[in-house]
């Protein structure tokens, strides 16, 4: 068992989930900001299955996408999400 951890753009986190609950993967979701932009953003946590996490990472892949800002007279690259996963030593739901 792994536990994902993804931190989406407020603008693509309605198509996640859609994407997440039509191939019956559950999250929690936290409402978060992020510390360089200040943009909002949800972070989703997700426990799952080792043979899953390619199919996770595609589902968030195909409904994010990295776009190009204004900050200041340069222009940076931003993600659509981040995403982050680690091993889980126990998983109990009671």
């Amino acid at each position: 068992m792994k536990l994902a951890i993804a931190i989406i753009q407020d603008e693509y986190i309605n198509k996640v989930m859609k994407a997440l609950m039509a191939e019956k993967i559950r999250a929690t979701k936290l409402s978060s900001t992020g510390g360089f932009l200040k943009s909002g953003s949800t972070t989703l946590l997700m426990g799952i299955e080792e043979d899953e996490i390619d199919n996770l990472i595609e589902i968030i892949k195909s409904q994010c996408k990295t776009k190009k800002i204004k900050d200041g007279e340069s222009e940076i690259t931003i993600g659509g999400a981040n995403i982050f996963i680690m091993d889980i030593d126990k998983h109990m739901r009671i």
